[in-house]
C-alpha cells in the first residue's frame, strides 16, 4: 500500500503546475479581458483542435486536466476538448522508449494520435456549429461561484491558489481509489479480460483507458509490448485514456449528462478506431 501512497502523491503533484497556470489564465481572462475576450476565444476556437492534438502527445496528465477545466469555462470547445483527450499519450511514451522501441514506430504511433484528435476534433466542432448555429458561452464565472472563492474580492493570485488546491485535494482522492483498486486487481487479471480476443479487445481495451488515472496507459502500454493484445486494442486504449482529465470533468462541469455524452463520444471513437485497424490487419 505504501507504493499506492507514493504513487498517487507523485502523479499528483506533478499535475499542480498545470492547475495552477491554467487557473491563473481563467483568472486573468475573468477579470481582465472581461468582454473582449469572448470575441477572441471565438475567433481562436476555430483553430482549437490543432492545437489541443499538439499538446495533447506530450506525455503529460496535465494538458488534459488543463483543457477540462478551460472547457468547464467554455475557454474552448468541444472539439479542442476531445482532441486533446485523444492525443493524450500519458505514460505511453516514456515506457516505449525506455523499452527501446524504435523511435519510427512511436512517431508513427503519435502520429496516428494526433491524426484522429485533429479529425475528430474538426468534425465535432464544425456539426455543433452548424446544428446549434452558436458560438462558444463564456461560463468561468460559475466555476468561481460554485467554489465559493470571491474571486473579486481575493485578486487573481489568491483565486487561482484556491481553485488549484480544491481540485488538487479531489485529484488525489480519486488517484488513490482508482491505484489501490489496480493495486489488487493486478494487470494480469486485466491481461486475461483481453488475451486472444481481438473483437471484445477494444471494447475491454477502451474501456481500461477510460480509467481516470495515468496507470491506464501503463497498463496498455505494457500489455501490448507483452503481445498480449492486438495494436488495434491499445490504440483502442490509448485514445480514450484522458488522465486524470475525465475526473476533472465531472468535479468542475455541472452538465451531467453532457459528460455522459462525452465520455460514450470519446469511447465510441476509441473502439470504433480500433476495431478498424484491427479488421484492416494494420501493424505497426
Amino acid at each position: 500500500m505504501l507504493d499506492v501512497i507514493l504513487d498517487t502523491l507523485i502523479d499528483s503533484i506533478k499535475l499542480l503546475p498545470f492547475l495552477f497556470i491554467t487557473y491563473l489564465l481563467m483568472e486573468y481572462i475573468e477579470h481582465k479581458m472581461k468582454h473582449k475576450s469572448k470575441e477572441t476565444i471565438q475567433k481562436s476556437g476555430k483553430f482549437g483542435p490543432f492545437f489541443g492534438s499538439l499538446l495533447g502527445i506530450f506525455p503529460q496528465c496535465g494538458f488534459s486536466v488543463s483543457a477540462t477545466n478551460l472547457y468547464a469555462g467554455r475557454v474552448i470547445t468541444l472539439g479542442t476538448l476531445i482532441a486533446v483527450y485523444l492525443s493524450t499519450s500519458d505514460e505511453m511514451l516514456p515506457i516505449f522508449i525506455s523499452e527501446a522501441v524504435s523511435p519510427i514506430i512511436i512517431l508513427k504511433i503519435l502520429a496516428i494520435k494526433l491524426v484522429i484528435g485533429m479529425i475528430a476534433g474538426f468534425i465535432i466542432d464544425l456539426v455543433i456549429n452548424v446544428l446549434t448555429k452558436n458560438k462558444i458561452k463564456e461560463n468561468i464565472e460559475q466555476v468561481c461561484e460554485e467554489e465559493h472563492c470571491h474571486c473579486n474580492e481575493n485578486g487573481i493570485l489568491k483565486s487561482s491558489i484556491h481553485h488549484t488546491l480544491n481540485i488538487f485535494v479531489y485529484i488525489i482522492i480519486i488517484s488513490f481509489i482508482i491505484n489501490t483498486i489496480v493495486h489488487f486487481i493486478g494487470e494480469e487479471a486485466i491481461a486475461n479480460l483481453l488475451l486472444n480476443k481481438p473483437i471484445i479487445g477494444p471494447l475491454v481495451s477502451a474501456l481500461i483507458g477510460l480509467i481516470p488515472n495515468c496507470a491506464a496507459s501503463v497498463i496498455i502500454t505494457n500489455m501490448y509490448l507483452q503481445k498480449v493484445i492486438s495494436f488495434g486494442s491499445m490504440m483502442a486504449g490509448l485514445l480514450t485514456g484522458a488522465g486524470i482529465g475525465l475526473a476533472v470533468l465531472f468535479k468542475t462541469n455541472n452538465e451531467i449528462k453532457e459528460n455522459i455524452k462525452i465520455v460514450v463520444l470519446l469511447y465510441s471513437i476509441g473502439v470504433i478506431v480500433g476495431i478498424v485497424i484491427d479488421t484492416l490487419g494494420i501493424i505497426i
